[in-house]
């Protein structure tokens, strides 16, 4: 199965252990692979390293987070366009899992789980992925 974490997900997997977006971070390593395109991976990048979360997260568990998710994540080239989101930022998640044939989407985002399913494509919360998958 292959999986797409938007990066609110991605940035509580790496802020907090043990919880609910860790897990399901975990699980989709676990059960499949991991989808990434590089704006998807630029933009988690730059959040991570803002300096806001430098009292939840040390530079080294950064760059070690950012190296396992790059290390495991498939990058995918996007060929589809997409324009349906309400927050049009979003809509790189979108345009990756219809570019990298994707059997899930795990969001946090009501402007992505308003979408549920997405061209057949479930949008499921971290939750929900941990309960269905």
């Amino acid at each position: 199965m292959k999986f797409v974490l938007d990066n609110n997900v991605l940035l509580s997997a790496a802020l907090f252990k043990h919880s609910v977006p860790d897990k399901a971070f975990e699980k989709a390593i676990v059960t499949g692979k991991l989808l990434c395109s590089l704006e998807v991976m630029s933009e988690f990048v730059a959040v991570i390293n803002r300096p806001k979360f430098d009292k939840y997260i040390k530079t080294i568990d950064k760059v070690a987070f950012i190296r396992k998710y790059s290390d495991l994540a498939e990058i995918v080239t996007i060929i589809h366009s997409v324009d349906i989101c309400r927050d049009a930022k979003d809509n790189k998640f979108l345009e990756l899992a219809l570019s990298g044939k994707a059997d899930c989407i795990i969001s946090g985002d009501n402007d992505l789980l308003v979408l549920h399913p997405f061209e057949n494509i479930p949008i499921v919360s971290p939750a929900d992925f941990l309960h269905t998958f």
